[in-house]
């Protein structure tokens, strides 16, 4: 159950991520944009244009009950209609309901416009089956094959309190407050069914979906994701990202994606102490343009055979040369990483990173490849330790009179 710990927990952490909402919030030229909806073939907040804010929950499902879980599914897609439309999580309101009772909605967000809030709901393996291989709630034989914890990879250094989950909430938007509002009231309706595992807060988005979106920069100061899949890659996203009928677990999940999650820590220290020059080996771009180390501007494709003075000019180790789809069997995937900055540690450095999401088709063929690929062979592993990590099956949009994942549950 969400105890009281958790609820207070989530405030905290809330307070101090909204402190410098001011200027999210400030208004823009020209009419407020439209919100997004809830409903259609897959869900929002994958090939959205990548918002600025980041609210991220993993729960638990406390409940024994199958009922009981479908019916928070039901409220959790009510309220998710509601509050990507601008609206409060419940139907009454933070302060239109009896003064004897709390009110549905928490009410932080009252006057504040849509900010262009997505909401993303995923099931996690845990859901299906639990660590003893228990059938939970009759879905065991509905699992895809895929859909197992990911691997430990080398160099891992999980926090299995920072890790796995049976559910996943993504809220994405324009104002912290709007997405840390999203989590907080859906983790409210959960009470006694869910509890929060971990959630993660991220700002400044590392990764474009849309050609419109600049390239952003991550937190080594350098353009994250330039090779992204992008919405307007309709065969691509067919190809990388949409689970197809005929896939493993097609039969409910078509349309739908898999989401692999990794939080990794960079040592920033270590990485600032580094030469212009020694930076730009180790990704293989400019710092300045992104462009590739070979020529170019920057979405011009890397000429990893250009020699330079000690071998190819974009070394082979270098982060682009390791992970471009020409050295992963033509693998691509769709990129939502935020940046994250969650104080220091007891050593005195910042704990601070890349809060990796990254939406794909099939993970096994896919995400471990490339995963075991960088820890093994990219040089920037040294400054990098991945602390957290997940993966979810995210189901296609819900249909008009349909909750979130209703077809699994058929």
């Amino acid at each position: 159950m969400i105890g009281t710990g958790a609820v207070a927990s989530a405030i905290g952490i809330a307070g101090g991520f909204t402190a410098g909402r001011a200027t999210a919030a400030e208004p823009t030229k020209g009419a407020p944009p439209s919100p997004f909806a809830l409903r259609g073939t897959h869900q929002p907040g994958i090939t959205t244009p990548v918002q600025d804010r980041l609210h991220f929950a993993a729960f638990d499902v406390t409940t024994t009950s199958r009922a009981r879980l479908i019916s928070l599914l039901k409220e959790w897609t009510l309220a998710a209609e509601r509050l990507m439309d601008g609206g409060p999580a419940g139907p009454i309101g933070p302060v239109e309901g009896d003064y004897r009772l709390p009110p549905d909605d928490t009410g932080e967000a009252i006057g504040l416009p849509p900010s262009r809030l997505t909401l993303t709901f995923g099931f996690g393996p845990g859901l299906f089956v639990d660590d003893e291989g228990k059938d939970r709630f009759g879905l065991a034989d509905r699992r895809p094959e895929v859909l197992t914890d990911l691997p430990h990879f080398p160099g891992d250094q999980l926090d299995q309190a920072r890790s796995r989950g049976d559910l996943c909430v993504q809220a994405c938007a324009d104002d912290p407050q709007v997405a840390v509002h999203a989590i907080r009231n859906l983790a409210r309706i959960g009470f006694g069914t869910v509890s929060v595992r971990w959630s993660q807060l991220g700002f400044g988005r590392t990764s474009s979906t849309t050609a419109g979106q600049a390239t952003p920069r991550n937190l080594f100061g350098f353009k994250d994701g330039t090779k992204n899949v992008l919405a307007e890659e309709a065969k691509a996203l067919d190809e990388h990202v949409w689970v197809q009928p005929d896939d493993h677990g097609g039969d409910w999940l078509a349309g739908g994606s898999y989401l692999a999650v990794r939080r990794i820590n960079m040592v920033i220290e270590t990485w600032d102490r580094q030469g212009l020059g020694e930076q730009e080996s180790l990704i293989g771009r400019t710092k300045d343009s992104g462009a590739p180390l070979s020529g170019g501007r920057e979405h011009d494709d890397p000429d990893f055979a250009m020699p330079g003075k000690d071998g190819p000019i974009v070394p082979k180790d270098s982060h682009v040369a390791v992970v471009h789809p020409d050295h992963n069997d033509g693998v691509r995937i769709l990129r939502r990483g935020y940046n994250f900055v969650d104080g220091s540690t007891d050593l005195g450095t910042l704990d601070a990173g890349l809060f990796f999401l990254a939406y794909v088709r099939d993970p096994a063929t896919q995400f471990v490849p490339m995963q075991n690929s960088m820890a093994k062979n990219d040089a920037m592993m040294e400054y990098l330790k991945f602390t957290g990590s997940a993966l979810f099956a995210i189901p296609p949009g819900p249909a008009e009179g349909e909750y979130i994942g209703q077809p699994l549950f058929g």
